[in-house]
């Protein structure tokens, strides 16, 4: 039994690794650039409404 939560520890290590490369990897690709900065002035345009809170 001890083997086994080994085997799955090391599986789930290597499984976040590889999801944590993914994501980065999604984030900086080159082609999402200019949606991912439009994303990021959402919280500056917001700001410039009379009836934003």
């Amino acid at each position: 039994m001890s083997t086994l939560f080994q085997v799955l520890h090391q599986f789930w290590i290597v499984w976040l690794v590889a999801l944590f490369v993914a994501i980065v990897a999604w984030t900086f690709w080159p082609s999402r650039k200019h949606r991912l900065e439009r994303h990021a002035r959402i919280p500056f345009e917001d700001e410039d409404r009379p009836d934003a809170r």
